[in-house]
């Protein structure tokens, strides 16, 4: 039941914005998506497994939006177009979904405070340099089963947000800069989590809630990601051409 399903996991995500996680009832979110406490329970086959579908839809959802933001801009075949344009949208996203998605902030730093479902366990760590990561797994319709595997947490996350970025930018760069484009690309992601981990003051926090699809004005700290961005991109390409000059 794959509507049903989401609207459970959305009536959770709502509940859990406006209370703490150990005050979601079950029966209150089965009411809420319209549908029968048994049918909940047949899907989920428990509040933790409840837990563990939320917090993969809501990574998942997170991850999808990097790669669309890698996307936009896209410069013709063989051409490199704006690489930092590109990674400072999926930087500004970045920083825009953890503000205000206390599941992806939390799968992002590992920071799972009182109000959120108990840490779950997570992958160790990412896959070597240049090793495929496997995508998200889909979530168990019942008890999750022993070999469903750990959610992505920070190490992975930040892991995933490299792939893509590497594998968007890849068809516009040499074979000899791909080392440094990789390298840039981890710069850039792990600038994007140390601002998450520690924002910058600037009054109160927005609700927890959706991500706006737009937003009329920049905020300070995605300027300040930009610039990081760009910076790290404007010396990796300052090394590269200066390497081919010599």
């Amino acid at each position: 039941m794959p509507a049903a399903r989401e609207s459970l996991l959305d009536a959770a995500y709502t509940a859990l914005t406006e209370r703490p996680w150990t005050a979601v009832r079950m029966v209150e979110v089965a009411a809420a998506a319209g549908v029968s406490r048994q049918t909940l329970y047949n899907e989920f086959g428990s509040k933790e497994g409840l837990a563990r579908a939320l917090v993969r839809r809501e990574t998942d959802h997170y991850l999808a939006g990097v790669a669309r933001a890698l996307s936009r801009g896209a410069p013709a075949a063989g051409a490199r177009g704006d690489a930092a344009g590109r990674i400072v949208a999926a930087a500004a996203w970045t920083v825009r979904t953890a503000r205000t998605n206390p599941l992806v902030r939390a799968a992002l730093t590992g920071c799972w405070g009182g109000r959120l479902p108990p840490a779950p366990a997570v992958s160790a760590g990412p896959a070597p340099a240049g090793t495929p990561r496997r995508p998200p797994g889909v979530p168990a319709q019942r008890a999750a089963p022993s070999g469903e595997g750990p959610l992505p947490g920070p190490a992975e996350l930040v892991g995933r947000f490299c792939d893509q970025a590497v594998a968007a930018l890849r068809p516009g760069w040499p074979e000899e800069e791909l080392p440094a484009l990789g390298t840039a690309c981890e710069t850039a992601a792990r600038l994007t989590l140390s601002w998450v981990l520690a924002p910058p003051a600037s009054g109160a926090a927005p609700a927890p809630g959706r991500v706006p699809a737009q937003r009329s004005r920049r905020e300070p700290e995605t300027e300040a990601v930009s610039r990081l961005v760009r910076s790290a991109f404007a010396r990796m390409t300052a090394g590269t051409q200066s390497a081919e000059w010599k």
